[in-house]
């Protein structure tokens, strides 16, 4: 009843400022905006107005809504989806690149060690990359993190193709990892600081790329796996000499993620995000960086230091001290504010836990059932490479129809992901009842497809509904627990009985869960601006 409350007091308290210092509707920054084609653009609910119980930064952060709407979609926004799909690109690539080059980085040496060393270390890097950088976003900004954590990625996947022996090798794949944990949270938080509401559907777009970089992937590994000058095939006989193509593929790879990364400082020049600085207090500097866009793109915008500061003080935004236990206290708690924003934080932490753990382990147990039940489909180095190269470039579409469907008033996010998610469980219980090769490529593309609809709209949904100031705290946790069941679904792989059939329909039968989950969740971002 207290939380009650606090909560009529807040609506009435943010009411009254509102009205006090707009003198009612008619200020441009509360009223009836303009985009830049002069069509008409009323100011939106913010989907966490009402939740953060702090009355200053629900009106300050209507306003930056409302600016951000009113500058509209400009060229800074175009660079910002380019690079930031990038960063989506090389988050797929870094977990398809250690999956490749391990068996034939264990062949050549001697293939002594755990042979899941590579997926463990990577998702080990990927799960405190994913923590240390969503909390360092939130503490000392996103445009930091944003360009060092490629330049990580880059460094230490060069560095790893010229490794010795298989422990140092696992060694700079976890730190490819760490880089690339914190890389993915923040694409999708700077990109969605900076959108307007009217595209805040690109986020799950955006998710594209994902499937984008694992066609790269694929046709690197396509050029540098066949050939078999570079890669050998008996582990008494394989060297360092006639080895090369892990090496290869590792180098290229990381001179791609290297280019980007220079992209990155020198095509965006990143500035602060607005959503960021105004947590901080920063109002100066919030008013700064939309003047400029503004004036660098000819577009309006009619907010003003003055506006902000009529509102007063932020309070719930930090602590006293950014490097501090109570400012990692304050960032948790910020999360599960009410009930309502606990049971969506929880629930969607759940949702990346499934995902993690459901994906993976179906592929360590649908081998040995089909095996079992006579189906191994010989084919040549060159055709599985050709085939993986197919099965990854049907995952673009995904995220894509994702795109049109979450921006509909019948789906929006919520149905979009239960769609996704039931129609990739029944692709999995067909798969276990293909007979040909044909039928397996096709069954890989179709799952493919439609689990990025749901991955893709879940990746764009979490930073939706996550307050600003606790955005990236809030986003890498649950990218860590997906990293967590990432990891004991690598120890299953080692450790369990593979002949038994019943975990691949369980991992099936999860998605239905998932699906579940996604309709139950509390917000729904449709037709509202992130907060």
């Amino acid at each position: 009843m207290a939380d009650t409350a606090n909560l009529e007091k807040s609506v009435i308290d943010t009411s009254s400022m509102e009205k006090n210092v707009t003198g009612g509707n008619n200020d441009p920054m509360f009223g009836d905006l303009r985009n830049a084609d002069g069509s008409s653009l009323r100011s939106g609910e913010d989907i966490l107005s009402l939740q953060d119980l702090d009355p200053a930064l629900n009106m300050k952060m209507h306003l930056v809504n409302n600016a951000i709407d009113e500058i509209g979609w400009t060229g800074y926004h175009w660079k910002l989806f380019f690079l930031n799909g990038f960063g989506y690109a090389v988050d797929s690539l870094i977990l398809l690149f250690q999956s490749i080059v391990a068996p034939s980085a264990f062949r050549e040496f001697g293939q002594h060690g755990y042979a899941n060393a590579l997926t463990i270390a990577v998702y080990v890097g990927m799960l405190t990359g994913a923590i240390f950088w969503g909390f360092s976003a939130d503490v000392i900004g996103r445009k930091w993190a944003f360009n060092i954590t490629l330049f990580i990625c880059s460094a230490s996947c060069v560095i790893a193709g010229a490794m010795p022996n298989w422990p140092s090798l696992a060694f700079f794949i976890a730190l490819l990892g760490f880089g690339g944990g914190g890389n993915l949270i923040l694409d999708t938080t700077v990109f969605l600081e900076y959108l307007p509401s009217n595209k805040q559907w690109l986020l799950t777009f955006l998710a594209a790329w994902w499937g984008l970089g694992q066609a790269i992937t694929g046709f690197i590994a396509w050029g540098f796996m066949v050939p078999g000058k570079w890669n050998c095939t008996d582990v008494e006989t394989c060297t360092k000499a006639n080895n090369w193509g892990w090496r290869y593929m590792l180098f290229t790879g990381g001179a791609l993620v290297f280019v980007m990364s220079v992209l990155r400082i020198t095509v965006v020049r990143l500035r602060e995000t607005p959503k960021y600085l105004l947590g901080l207090g920063e109002d100066a500097k919030v008013v700064e960086t939309f003047q400029f866009l503004a004036a660098k793109y000819n577009r309006p915008c009619s907010l003003t230091l003055e506006k902000l500061e009529a509102y007063g003080q932020i309070q719930s935004a930090h602590g006293k001290k950014l490097f501090s236990f109570s400012e990692t206290r304050i960032h948790f708690r910020g999360l599960f504010i009410n009930k309502k924003m606990t049971i969506s934080t929880i629930l969607v932490w759940v949702s990346w836990a499934l995902i993690g753990l459901i994906y993976p382990l179906f592929y360590v147990f649908l081998p040995t059932y089909l095996a079992n039940h006579g189906r191994v489909f010989d084919r040549t180095t060159f055709e599985t490479w050709r085939n993986y190269c197919i099965t990854n470039i049907c995952g673009i579409p995904g995220p894509i129809i994702a795109g049109y469907m979450c921006n509909t008033k019948l789906l929006g996010r919520k149905y979009t992901m239960s769609i996704g998610a039931l129609i990739t469980c029944a692709f999995f219980f067909a798969y276990t009842a293909v007979k040909t090769a044909a039928q397996d490529t096709a069954f890989t593309c179709l799952i493919a497809c439609f689990l990025n609809i749901y991955y893709g709209t879940l990746y764009a949904y979490t930073p939706e509904v996550l307050p600003s100031a606790h955005r990236g705290t809030g986003n890498g946790v649950a990218v860590a627990f997906n990293r967590i069941m990432g990891i004991v679904s690598a120890i299953v792989a080692t450790f369990a009985n593979t002949q038994t059939s019943a975990p691949l329909y369980i991992c099936a039968s999860l998605f239905i869960l998932a699906a579940g989950i996604s309709a139950v969740f509390p917000y729904e971002p449709y037709g509202r601006r992130s907060s």
